[in-house]
């Protein structure tokens, strides 16, 4: 396995649909940043938003979720309430090769400032938006900015195909389009 650098990125953005849209250059003056890097796709977070909040008192159990524990917002800024967390997605859609695994690490900026994403695989042969859980560690509220910069995504890419791929096994969160709560 082999971490791939910004050519190999570029080939299979462009060549092969791998990120959609792609930004082929890092994009930084005044915007927390996105785009490719040395080694690795900073990715951006879309203007649509999943806020928890408490007030049914609910028990969060992903083999039962109760989606009203959570407000819709959408505009070009979340604030996160303190000790709480957010949902959103990816502006970029994804295709991941049948032998790469790509992980998703949160950016330094934000967690400079307590706000930390979830890591997270893209299996080989996963396809979708990726919806993405940001924490807000702190005791007081805390912003993110919708079509900048949230997260990197990293690519390995093995020197032999996997037996059984995400496509294979019929992944749940197999092509998903929306901010997509936990399923079983």
């Amino acid at each position: 396995m082999s971490i791939k650098s910004d050519r190999w990125i570029r080939q299979m953005a462009l060549e092969h649909g791998m990120i959609d849209p792609f930004v082929e250059r890092q994009v930084r003056e005044g915007k927390i940043s996105f785009g490719l890097s040395s080694y690795g796709y900073d990715i951006r977070i879309s203007d649509e938003f999943k806020i928890f909040t408490n007030v049914n008192n609910s028990v969060i159990d992903p083999k039962h979720f109760d989606e009203t524990s959570f407000v819709n917002v959408k505009g070009p800024v979340c604030t996160i309430p303190p000790n709480s967390f957010v949902l959103s997605r990816t502006v970029e859609h994804f295709r991941i090769p049948r032998n790469v695994l790509s992980i998703c690490v949160g950016k330094s900026s934000y967690a400079r400032c307590g706000l930390i994403v979830n890591v997270t695989p893209l299996e080989p042969e996963w396809s979708g938006y990726l919806t993405l859980e940001i924490s807000n560690t702190t005791p007081l509220p805390a912003r993110i900015y919708a079509n900048e910069g949230i997260a990197q995504l990293l690519f390995l890419e093995s020197d032999e195909t996997c037996e059984t791929s995400y496509a294979d096994r019929k992944g749940k969160y197999q092509d998903q389009t929306d901010i997509t709560l936990p399923r079983l």
